[in-house]
């Protein structure tokens, strides 16, 4: 079986590893983002004398992940210091010269999860992270979502908790769904970490209240058949069927489908491949690199 390598490059750390086109990994590793110099450096010593085949990419955006376009594999916008129009696939294909495959990094853990997880079987799906930021990746008829360039589904708007005073933080559209809803949201409302606040604390009503809006919008737009929800903030187990019920709320009975009724628990559910659904996903995008060459 061919030796894929896999990236997960986030915006707080990367996720190297190695595994094969049955998703298996067989070995990983990580260390913190830094400058692009510095962390490229490691990328490039992991790699290096491993034989691999394929290397896949899921990376922090935005990106350009339009294959002919003149950015093709560059980090476009990002606020990540030092890395706004650093082309990453140019500096992994110098070194490798291998196929190399690459989307953001919610669109590969969507892809993981089509794959081998949750949504495993099915024809679409939709993976949303929530943690330091917020993004969406989807699986529509058994493909990655792309368009003029890929979905920012974490930058919509939602209507506003009537209890909900804080500005938001996102520097481009201050209350937009990620500026009222990642995990730094939440610590600057209530002055305390996601991680430090009790379960029965009233954040998290606020929390499903604006994640069960995005929801809706998901719903009735793509329709998916499995919603993976992944990230530091979901690992806040109570957070599901507060969505649950605020998502069945909202949508008032219009949708009628069991799942977004009695199966709802099933429907919305958290990642099968844990924490690596990430670089699941960029084993996936390795293989499709493999098979496009």
């Amino acid at each position: 079986m061919k030796l894929l390598g896999a990236i997960e490059a986030g915006g707080t750390k990367f996720v190297c590893g190695i595994g094969n086109e049955d998703g298996t990994i067989i070995d990983r590793v990580s260390f913190p983002t830094a400058t692009p110099q510095e962390t490229m450096s490691q990328v490039m010593d992991y790699f290096s004398g491993k034989s691999v085949e394929a290397i896949g990419i899921g990376s922090f955006g935005p990106i350009d992940p339009v294959i002919g376009s003149p950015t093709y594999g560059y980090i476009t916008t990002t606020p990540k210091p030092h890395w706004g129009g650093y082309n990453l696939v140019g500096a992994v294909e110098e070194q490798f010269q291998v196929p190399i495959g690459f989307d953001t990094d919610v669109n590969g853990a969507a892809l993981g999860e089509y794959t081998w997880g949750a949504a495993q079987g099915l024809d679409s799906c939709l993976y949303i992270t929530v943690g330091t930021g917020i993004g969406a990746g989807a699986v529509v008829g058994g493909k990655l979502v792309h368009g003029l360039s890929h979905p920012e589904m974490g930058h919509i708007l939602v209507r506003r908790h009537p209890e909900d005073h804080y500005e938001g933080f996102c520097p481009y559209h201050g209350d937009c769904l990620e500026g009222l809803a990642a995990g730094p949201a939440i610590g600057k409302r209530w002055g305390k970490p996601a991680g430090e606040l009790p379960a029965d604390h009233p954040a998290w009503a606020m929390e499903a209240h604006y994640l069960a809006h995005a929801l809706m919008n998901y719903v009735l737009i793509l329709s998916p058949q499995k919603i993976v929800m992944g990230g530091g903030v979901m690992k806040q187990s109570q957070l599901f069927p507060l969505i649950h019920a605020k998502l069945q709320e909202l949508l008032g009975g219009y949708v009628q489908h069991p799942a977004l009724n009695e199966e709802i628990g099933s429907y919305i559910v958290p990642p099968q491949l844990g924490d690596n659904a990430g670089l699941s996903g960029a084993l996936g995008l390795a293989k499709l690199a493999l098979d496009r060459k």
